[in-house]
């Protein structure tokens, strides 16, 4: 009986799933750029981030996704480059997607600037039948279907020094993935997220930050993330983040020198699948390379 609650469980989940393909991330406030192309750059120095992420601890064959990105400024005028790999694993199926963005950036009055950023690229996905445990076999479902395809992407991104808001389509092509007879169709979908934080100085010591990510498919509901998190002495931030109907989250980082981040986050599932796995780890490890003449950031940390 435990056995057919979990296979509906995850049924369930999987159609949302086939809406809803584009990985998700508690610490999105970090790893923009995999979201907006049009934050390319706007660290303004040479900044490398590198995440891990596994999902639903102890159910095999759940997420696991490791995103790796590098962006630069280039020229005078705030404009960026940069590169964004990721790579997801869902039960029998692999994907692997690397993107190249450019923004363009525009400095307004009140020291705001406006990005438009590019992206341009490319998707494998991999899906492996002799991970699947089939009981009336199909011929054609045998050994393992690769199919690659290009995509495009375009974001808007507006920042000043102590806030942000952002509209992108990160992958802007629908791409259907099918077998030789069409017997396995997967679509990949449009993805529009809208993004926004602010930076509070409670005093020289605390800083506080709201932030919110939508994300909206067709075929799925919304999904909305809401966090907040405490920067104390410029060195350790605590916060809580929470997805709608999904999950809430404890994240916790720290500041190691003035270059070289680290944060960790926990998922607590709160939907019925939550019974059966042991929440969601997320780590992430970010270095800014600063020159002789920008030793410190003038942005807050937070983004």
């Amino acid at each position: 009986m435990k056995n057919i609650k979990i296979i509906m469980l995850m049924a369930l989940t999987s159609i949302g799933a086939f809406a809803q393909q584009e990985s998700q991330y508690s610490q999105y406030m970090y790893n923009t750029m995999t979201f907006n192309p049009g934050y390319t750059g706007s660290r303004e120095v040479i900044s490398a981030l590198g995440l891990y992420r596994t999902q639903w601890v102890g159910l095999d064959g759940a997420p696991e996704n490791i995103n790796f990105s590098i962006q630069a400024p280039v020229g005078y005028h705030g404009n960026g480059i940069g590169l964004d790999i990721t790579t997801e694993s869902i039960g029998p199926s692999k994907t692997a997607a690397a993107m190249v963005n450019y923004a363009y950036t525009i400095l307004g009055s009140n020291y705001i600037k406006y990005s438009f950023g590019i992206a341009a690229g490319f998707q494998n996905v991999e899906i492996d039948y002799t991970k699947l445990n089939i009981e009336n076999p199909d011929p054609y479902m045998q050994g393992s279907l690769s199919r690659f395809s290009p995509n495009v992407g375009a974001g808007f991104y507006v920042h000043s020094t102590n806030w942000y808001v952002g509209i992108s389509i990160p992958k802007l092509l629908k791409t259907d993935f099918y077998d030789d007879v069409a017997q396995t169709v997967h679509a990949q979908k449009k993805h529009v997220y809208l993004m926004g934080g602010y930076v509070f100085d409670i005093n020289p010591y605390l800083k506080f930050k709201p932030a919110a990510m939508i994300k909206a498919v067709s075929g799925a509901p919304l999904s909305f993330d809401v966090s907040a998190n405490f920067l104390i002495q410029n060195k350790v931030t605590l916060g809580m983040a929470y997805r709608l109907d999904a999950s809430i989250s404890a994240l916790a980082g720290i500041q190691v020198t003035d270059g070289m981040q680290i944060g960790y986050g926990y998922d607590y599932d709160t939907t019925g699948l939550g019974n059966y796995n042991s929440g969601s780890h997320e780590l992430f490890l970010r270095f800014d390379l600063f020159n002789a003449s920008h030793k410190k950031m003038v942005n807050p940390r937070f983004f």
